[in-house]
């Protein structure tokens, strides 16, 4: 096995770049490569970011895709839609602006069995896991005409599969794996995870389930996540080069920055460093959703993130206590009260506690919630919190925008998205957590220790983010939590080129 370094092929690198170039006065449709796994959290995301980064340093044009995602963590788009964080990180690592062409089929999971289906930005529908399997075929057209218009706007798409194509019983209508690169005609990489062990059964009895044309498709593969010395696994790596015919394009040790970056799976949530710092601390709802608003506030030295998981008590040493954006709000309201956190919240307001509901979070804290109509189930009222005085009317019409706000308690200008149902009115809302466009937004108690906001992504401003923590009794990092992500990239770029074969990688691509 040899490790890969990018100047080993510099020069076939600028070669191709100039053909790609060539190519574009002959042909419309310039060129693609699919990152595959073995199966769910094997880092595909993660390899398609900083493939995306290391192609742009290399003068590429070069746009992130993802044909299906399953993801409660979602983006707003320039174009006005939603897709999944993923795709919009990858998109920071091109240099472009999320668009819903980069996933245009998103599910988002409201219970545990049925999700909402997002196609092109959109709510389509709501649907369970049998009828999903009927609609799929319906959804290529759409995921064919997004990757066609991306295919022609740049010179590389780097296309991200979905959990294994090993799942061959799904193979059928299939849209995100093999079913897409088939019809797509696009090369795939697949990648195992030699973390969780057993990664040679995963890439040969990937190949051995697979159907002759779909095997056809891999053009090689990669490991991911090795822990010490990669020379250790060279005979396990040839082994599967031996027994598959595939080519290996490396061996990629685990990248320690990784949890600077937004994660995708509620599951690879986790706490900051503890340390001295102020305590806040998160419920890790069932539905939880745009998880990396906590982000920001993870990567503060002076913040002690506490993630309160089922079954755990609210950590009395707490400031503040935040109620996160959720899929199903009445849903998750029940879960909170059965894990015994809405007595742990009464004890911490008595206490002088702080408290932040944002979205879904926020909708919890009022008085009530109707849902006349069934938007998260059967008809009816859910009985709140009752620590703000307010009540919420869900509603079919989604809002998805970017927004541009200022905080009211601190004067701080915040931009953040909103994406929600849903419209909470009341007499706290005459005290606006921020102002939008002129408009009021949220709820403050009149003790203002209890706060509510349709703000995602506010901790980002780094302005924003250093009063409120001042708030706290906080001091704020001094640095760009915008900058930060940019150096996390460069450094998961550089990261690839010094242990896989990047540049034979990427000339792989048709």
């Amino acid at each position: 096995m040899t490790t890969f370094r990018a100047g080993n092929c510099l020069q076939g690198a600028v070669a191709w770049f100039c053909t790609l170039s060539r190519d574009k006065g002959a042909a419309p449709d310039m060129a693609a490569i699919m990152i595959q796994g073995c199966g769910s959290n094997v880092g595909k995301s993660l390899l398609v970011a900083g493939l995306c980064r290391a192609a742009r340093r290399r003068g590429l044009s070069v746009a992130p895709f993802k044909p299906q995602n399953m993801s409660n963590n979602a983006a707003v788009t320039v174009d006005g839609g939603e897709i999944g964080r993923a795709q919009a990180l990858q998109a920071e690592a091109c240099g472009l602006e999320a668009h819903t062409d980069m996933n245009p089929v998103l599910l988002k999971p409201e219970s545990e069995t049925g999700a909402q289906v997002i196609v092109q930005g959109q709510r389509l529908t709501t649907t369970d896991a049998k009828d999903y399997a009927t609609l799929k075929p319906r959804l290529m057209s759409h995921v064919l005409d997004s990757f066609a218009r991306l295919r022609a706007a740049h010179d590389l798409v780097i296309v991200e599969g979905a959990g294994s194509p090993a799942e061959v019983n799904l193979r059928a209508g299939d849209i995100a794996n093999m079913g897409f690169a088939r019809a797509a005609d696009v090369p795939v990489i697949l990648t195992g995870d030699i973390d969780r062990g057993g990664v040679i059964a995963q890439i040969v009895g990937t190949q051995a389930v697979l159907e002759a044309a779909d095997a056809a498709m891999v053009a090689g593969f990669l490991i991911n996540k090795f822990r010490g010395d990669p020379r250790l696994f060279d005979d396990g790596y040839r082994a599967i080069e031996l027994r598959t015919g595939w080519r290996g394009f490396g061996v990629l040790p685990w990248f320690g920055q990784a949890h600077l970056l937004p994660a995708e799976d509620a599951l690879e949530i986790a706490a900051g460093p503890a340390g001295d710092g102020v305590t806040i601390a998160c419920l890790t709802l069932s539905r939880i959703a745009n998880f990396d608003d906590l982000d920001p506030l993870k990567a503060e030295p002076g913040v002690n993130l506490v993630m309160v998981r089922p079954g755990e008590a609210i950590p009395g040493t707490a400031r503040l206590v935040i109620l996160p954006g959720t899929k199903s709000t009445c849903a998750d309201l029940a879960f909170l009260r059965a894990q015994g956190w809405d007595i742990d919240l009464a004890a911490h307001v008595r206490r002088g506690g702080l408290v932040l509901g944002i979205c879904g979070g926020y909708q919890m804290l009022g008085r009530l919630i109707r849902d006349p109509e069934g938007i998260e189930g059967a008809p009816g009222e859910t009985k709140g919190l009752g620590l703000l005085d307010i009540e919420t009317v869900m509603m079919a019409e989604k809002r998805l925008a970017r927004v541009r706000a200022t905080h009211s308690a601190t004067g701080q200008k915040v931009e953040g998205y909103e994406i929600h149902i849903g419209r909470s009115t009341g007499a706290d809302c005459g005290r606006p957590f921020a102002h939008v466009d002129g408009r009021a937004d949220g709820a403050v108690s009149a003790d203002g220790r209890i706060m509510g906001s349709y703000l995602h992504g506010l901790f980002a401003t780094d302005s924003f983010r250093a009063a409120f923590l001042e708030m706290l009794g906080a001091a704020a990092a001094q640095r760009s939590h915008g900058a930060m992500i940019e150096e996390t990239l460069d450094a998961l770029a550089d990261h690839l080129e010094a242990h896989l074969d990047v540049n034979s990688l990427l000339h792989l691509a048709r």
